[in-house]
């Protein structure tokens, strides 16, 4: 259990998201294999919802691992959709390459390679959505980035934000991840205070943060 949503309630709802693509899938069930942390089946389900509902056709991702929600985001965008994603590993951005490269998604896919925090400053485009699934100490370093690289009306989807629970209960937290902890309250603060956001904190997967940036 992770914490924050029984694990009957967990089974049930994933239970209930029906199959998509077999080749994601297919993705899926390998990354899950490998041991590679990927997005929960539930917050996949509710941001490809958002992407189809919101029209979204342009993406910055914090945090590729090996390009599994990245070929997410572009099979819910569409052939017109694009998304540059960014990640610090060689070894995760040669994988990401070769799985996206696999999907036939390279040309939608654009993969950075590099801390987040001196490439996102690099930018000068902005998204309709933006994707924090990086360093969960550093996403409130990135904030103010983000939102410069944010569209009026577009959304900043925040990845993990309860972390296991601690980030609501000290109860919960393990020593060795005090720093991560005050660091996400910071975030979550901040953006749920931000004059120029309006946030909402779901208890979907590991925490789920969606801040609309007004236009």
């Amino acid at each position: 259990m992770n914490e924050i949503v029984q694990d009957y309630i967990e089974d049930y709802i994933r239970g209930l998201i029906p199959k998509g693509n077999p080749l994601l899938e297919a993705f899926r069930i390998k990354a899950i294999a490998d041991e590679i942390p990927i997005i929960h089946s539930e917050v996949q389900n509710y941001i490809e919802i958002l992407i189809k509902s919101r029209n979204i056709k342009s993406i910055l991702e914090i945090g590729t691992a090996v390009g599994y929600s990245a070929s997410v985001f572009v099979n819910a965008m569409g052939p017109q959709g694009q998304i540059d994603t960014i990640e610090r590993s060689f070894k995760m951005v040669s994988q990401a390459d070769e799985n996206i490269e696999k999907l036939g998604m390279s040309d939608q896919v654009n993969l950075i390679l590099g801390d987040a925090l001196e490439k996102i400053e690099t930018l000068d485009k902005t998204y309709d959505m933006i994707f924090l699934d990086g360093a969960k100490a550093h996403y409130i370093h990135l904030l103010d980035a983000c939102l410069r690289c944010l569209k009026p009306g577009g959304v900043l989807v925040s990845d993990n934000v309860l972390f296991k629970g601690m980030i609501a209960s000290n109860a919960l937290v393990i020593r060795r991840k005090i720093t991560i902890v005050k660091r996400m309250r910071e975030y979550l603060l901040a953006i749920s205070n931000h004059p120029q956001l309006l946030t909402t904190i779901l208890p979907l997967g590991d925490g789920l943060a969606v801040s609309w940036m007004k236009e």
